[in-house]
């Protein structure tokens, strides 16, 4: 007997094996219609899925209503848009087509290169094929049969990735739509016809499975929807991200370059971009020295034998950078992280129980061979420096150091005006063997950071096999003003590299014994590249006045005020402040123009009235002319703002719902 429970509380029997589509039919031919995939037990399959009898599942019908059934639909969008790619140019190899956050892609090797201009004929045969609203047969098979079929068809990549990626399948399933079939994981839409609105959005090259040494291949990137009112505020969004493209910004605004002679992946701070990163430093400095931390500095390459003991090398050692032979037969590489060097640091002196909680803290530069296709400005880089520290605390400090460390994530978030996230509980996977040590400190350490989050009233997400392979972590997950998800700060618990098993670290207790501390690892802003990359996103290039590498610039009418402008800036530079001035010979006019498009936050203009009265006429780059006030109500006023860390943002744009895609193929 196949038992199967419905969102409504209600079950269904059946004596025989079944499929959501016919369940869907038999609760009413409107919801027959409506269904776009299905839930069971929480996995996404198709209509056509097969449950077996003697099962007890809980079953979900899809509907275009449901965020879960975008993903399907986007992938089915993929399919389409490989068939009228391969009906258009003769001789298409297919690669791989998955859904991505926000659309989908597929990979090609064909002689053609696609461009943009390609995209109205595509776009036309893919809506000839949507309107013909063709079924997506799913064709299940054996793996020697699969082989013959994509020989057959004379697909190089399929065949490959069948031989040598599947090697472990002796089942494999195809979907077929019309003359189009393809090697698929699935699940699909039921037809062709449900696809609503669709575009393609750009080209891009992609090696053959992510590895450089492959045969690069054209890449087309494009976007689905069930409506055009949903595709429409999408293409919006797809707008404004352009014009807020920290890469475009950053060059605009003179804040960081990346040298192909340097190296990619590897980030030249310009003098602008310098001081916004110095001042966050400094900002994180000071509250990390409020809040007992100590400093410490770190090399920037240490022995590889470090790393194995750690267990960092064995699991990331496909990324970090080649090891480096010495004369003397010892081997180096570039540090990949600072947790191993800051262990050395507190196993270098005996430590007693009154020493802790000891708290190192360090902006250490680390490195990461990424993939030269995974780069992307600031955002993903192959040098970075990570505002990294490490508490060494005794079992029953845990609760309170872990408690301050998410605190302290807060408050700088909230400092910056980032107030819309979520926190992640990244918890291991049982069935996973990547993980370090016991199960029963696995269970203690999970157990210690749910209880904190709970304490704090933070409702985190549980998510099993996010874990760091040492222990479980909290990750800060921040929406921007567009909708978009970033990976920011983290706070990680670690009963094991402080293990005997890996660096036996020790303190003497109350009872004058040798014990083992308990280690946290916390980065509240994570990268710092990577963090000031979002901001200037987020920002769309206006920093807040507290992090503006040019806070106030100082104007004058005409030449004849220049003397006048000097003794302002004097001034507003005593008070810490850091100006620009512009004594061009141009009409004030253009000097706010420019003014404005660099984004400074705020301009004091002077004239005849402003030098006879001892004032300044102040500008203000989002409410405009603020009028004139004595040049120390105007400084007075600045550094409250800055004090304070005031953000006053002007966001445009609207952060509509991301929908987040899933990878179906194989």
């Amino acid at each position: 007997m196949l038992t199967v429970s419905l969102p409504d509380g209600s079950t269904r029997e059946y004596s025989e094996s079944t499929t959501p589509g016919q369940i869907a039919a038999e609760i009413g031919p409107g919801l027959a219609r409506a269904a776009m995939a299905a839930a069971v037990d929480d996995t996404i399959v198709g209509l056509d899925f097969v449950i077996d009898d003697g099962q007890s599942v809980a079953l979900r019908i899809l509907t275009k209503k449901d965020p879960a059934a975008l993903g399907v639909m986007r992938h089915s969008a993929a399919h389409i848009m490989a068939r009228a790619i391969m009906k258009l140019f003769p001789g298409v190899q297919l690669a791989f087509g998955p859904t991505i956050e926000n659309g989908f892609y597929y990979d090609f090797d064909l002689e053609h290169a696609l461009s943009e201009e390609d995209f109205e004929a595509i776009e036309a045969e893919m809506k000839t094929i949507i309107k013909a609203d063709e079924v997506f047969e799913r064709i299940e098979t054996t793996r020697t049969a699969a082989l013959e079929i994509v020989g057959d068809l004379a697909q190089e990549y399929k065949v490959e990735h069948i031989t040598e990626g599947l090697a472990d399948h002796d089942q494999l399933s195809f979907y077929r739509q019309g003359e189009f079939i393809d090697l698929c994981r699935g699940p699909h839409i039921p037809s062709a016809g449900a696809v609503g609105a669709f575009k393609l959005l750009s080209v891009a090259g992609a090696y053959w499975k992510g590895d450089s040494s492959n045969k690069q291949l054209q890449r087309v990137y494009a976007t689905a929807f069930f409506n055009k009112e949903d595709l429409a505020e999408h293409l919006v969004l797809i707008e404004e991200a352009k014009r807020r493209d920290h890469r475009t910004l950053g060059k605009q605004l003179n804040l960081f370059t990346i040298s192909p002679l340097v190296g990619p992946g590897l980030i030249l701070w310009q003098p602008k971009g310098a001081i916004i990163r110095s001042t966050l430093e400094n900002f994180i400095r000071d509250e990390l020295q409020n809040r007992g931390y100590q400093p410490v500095y770190t090399p920037n390459i240490g022995k590889i034998d470090l790393y194995e003991k750690s267990g960092h090398y064995p699991y990331y050692k496909d990324s970090m950078f080649a090891p480096m032979k010495m004369e003397d037969g010892n081997e180096y590489i570039l540090k990949p992280m600072n947790c191993p060097h800051h262990i050395m640091i507190y196993k270098a002196n005996p430590r007693s129980y009154r020493e802790l909680p000891l708290r190192l803290a360090e902006f250490g530069t680390v490195y990461r061979n990424e993939q030269s296709g995974e780069l992307n400005g600031m955002t993903r880089v192959r040098g970075f420096t990570q505002d990294d520290a490490h508490i060494f605390c005794t079992a029953d400090q845990v609760p309170a150091e872990f408690m301050g460390c998410i605190e302290m994530t807060q408050y700088v978030l909230k400092s910056l005006g980032l107030d819309n996230y979520r926190v992640r509980l990244g918890l291991r996977d049982p069935q996973s063997d990547k993980y370090v040590g016991s199960s029963k400190l696995w269970d203690h350490a999970e157990k210690s950071l749910i209880e904190v989050c709970q304490t704090l009233g933070i409702e985190a997400e549980c998510e099993a096999g996010e874990a760091a392979f040492y222990g479980p972590k909290a990750d800060f997950v921040l929406t921007d003003c567009l909708g978009r998800e970033w990976q920011l700060g983290t706070v990680q618990l670690d009963y094991n590299l402080p293990s005997a098993e890996r660096f036996a670290l020790e303190y003497v207790g109350t009872d004058n014994l040798s014990h083992i501390p308990v280690m946290i690892h916390r980065a509240p802003l994570g990268s710092m590249e990577r963090f000031i990359g979002m901001l200037i996103e987020h920002y769309a290039g206006a920093f807040p006045l507290w992090l503006a590498p040019e806070q106030v610039r100082v104007l004058i009418v005409s030449e004849k005020f220049e003397e006048y402008g000097r003794q302002v800036a004097q001034q507003l530079k005593a008070a810490g402040l850091r100006v620009g001035t512009d004594y061009r010979a141009e009409k004030i006019g253009a000097k706010i123009r420019d003014a404005q498009l660099e984004l400074i936050p705020y301009m004091l203009i002077l004239g005849g009235r402003e030098m006879e009265s001892g004032q300044v006429a102040i500008r203000d780059r989002i409410d405009g002319d603020l009028g004139a006030v004595p040049i120390a109500e105007a400084i007075a006023k600045l550094q409250t703002e800055i004090d304070d860390r005031v953000v006053r943002q002007s966001f445009s744009g609207s952060a509509g719902f991301v929908a987040k895609g899933s990878q179906n193929e194989y």
